[in-house]
């Protein structure tokens, strides 16, 4: 009888077993990498609207609430549609070093069936879809309150195309970024540092508010800041975590020390008001968790948990900094801090990255025939190409935008509230 088993076993066997012909049959997608990216696109797209809509409208003046939600809101729906429409092709298309092809356009020749690794292609345009939307969204707290509506849609979508998806191809699409072998898991180059430096140089083209720096009015709903903040922290796990692209140890690794980073700068911002000030406030803690996930953002997926806790601490610190030098010694109105946050913040983690991914502090450690030194001095190129081309692109395009919608609001406009005057609605009666 055990032989009567063994031979039913074998024929079975044999008869599921993959011919040699099928070997080189099309890849299938997995599903749970599948379902979890799904569920991050869904996260990082929260980060959007609500969270950063929130966390913004907290900020500003009662009668400018609406129109920056608004701003997040209308650059949603104009990045998705951008994306179709060539971003996702110059940003995912082609062999060139500096920017895809439109192969991709409008994925007319994407099938239903088609797999990017171990994704529908699908799914991987939707994930990437969600950081083209937050990305120029992020820009919207340089100007908050003294721009024209139609400059900030303008704008957005040009340098949605311009700026976005040339970088992202130069890091993720196999561009001359990514043959150095750049470390950015999650957007540190690609999404806070262009968006950081292209707010500092648009604030500055813009000019200040008026009563900058002095007789600003403060944030006129702070625990709408924290709520829109504890959205963004949540809706970070999709960031860091959704980007490793499966369901496994990296994405938990990730979330783990993106967790440990938000946590440690919250509470290092709030001990440096505490020693400054012998208070901490709720915005300032928020913050400082936000700087901390900015930091930990190109790093996330490199290290472990002590590298978390170690850019959560630094990132903190210096973008606590950034703030009071960008507003006092460079007089810049970068009304909320997108550069000194998210910029300084970003950078500084793609710095640190080459530092602590040493396996002896955690990390992945380093591509073959990388060591450290070598990869602090990529990680440098990738700083000084990306803000050289955000800040040379942005200042080209602030100049057709004000050529032809024109930059800056009404000052008829500033003192009603762009509220009322850009959209014809208040958020309070």
């Amino acid at each position: 009888m055990s032989y009567l088993r063994r031979a039913v076993a074998l024929i079975t066997m044999a008869m599921v077993a993959t011919p040699a012909w099928a070997q080189d049959a099309a890849p299938v997608a997995d599903p749970a990498a599948t379902a979890w990216i799904l569920s991050a696109t869904a996260l990082v797209l929260f980060m959007t609207l609500p969270g950063l809509a929130l966390f913004y409208a907290g900020l500003v003046r009662s009668k400018n609430v609406l129109s920056v939600m608004m701003h997040c809101v209308g650059i949603a729906c104009l990045a998705s549609v951008l994306w179709l429409f060539g971003g996702y092709s110059l940003a995912f298309s082609g062999t060139h070093p500096l920017v895809g092809d439109l192969a991709k356009f409008a994925l007319a020749s994407v099938g239903r069936d088609a797999v990017t690794g171990v994704l529908p292609e699908s799914v991987f345009f939707g994930f990437q879809m969600t950081f083209a939307i937050i990305t120029p969204a992020l820009i919207v707290g340089a100007f908050v309150e003294r721009i024209k509506f139609s400059a900030v849609m303008l704008f957005s979508g040009l340098w949605l195309l311009v700026v976005y998806a040339p970088v992202c191809h130069w890091v993720w699409g196999g561009g001359w970024l990514a043959s150095m072998k750049v470390m950015d898991y999650a957007g540190g180059l690609v999404v806070h540092a262009t968006a950081g430096i292209s707010a500092l140089l648009i604030a500055w083209r813009l000019g200040p508010r008026d009563g900058f720096p002095r007789d600003l009015s403060p944030p006129h709903n702070p625990g709408m800041t924290m709520m829109g903040a504890a959205m963004l922290w949540v809706g970070w796990y999709g960031f860091n975590a959704g980007s490793a692209l499966a369901a496994d140890g990296a994405a938990g690794s990730a979330l783990i020390a993106t967790h440990l980073s938000a946590a440690t700068a919250g509470l290092t911002w709030a001990l440096i008001e505490w020693t400054r000030y012998k208070r901490a406030s709720m915005v300032g803690i928020v913050t400082g968790v936000v700087a901390g996930l900015a930091t930990v953002t190109p790093a996330s997926g490199f290290v472990g948990p002590l590298g978390g806790v170690i850019l959560g601490a630094a990132g903190s610190f210096v973008c606590y900094q950034a703030v009071d030098f960008v507003k006092s010694r460079l007089k810049v109105d970068d009304s909320l801090d997108v550069f000194a946050v998210h910029g300084v913040g970003g950078i500084l983690g793609t710095l640190l990255v080459a530092i602590l991914a040493t396996p002896e502090l955690g990390g992945t450690g380093y591509a073959e025939g990388v060591d450290m030194g070598s990869q602090a001095v990529t990680q440098l190129i990738g700083v000084a190409a990306v803000c050289a081309w955000s800040a040379v692109a942005t200042l080209v395009l602030v100049f057709v935008v004000r050529r032809t919608v024109g930059l800056r609001a009404s000052a008829e406009a500033v003192e009603d509230g762009l509220d009322l005057a850009n959209h014809g609605e208040r958020a309070y009666p």
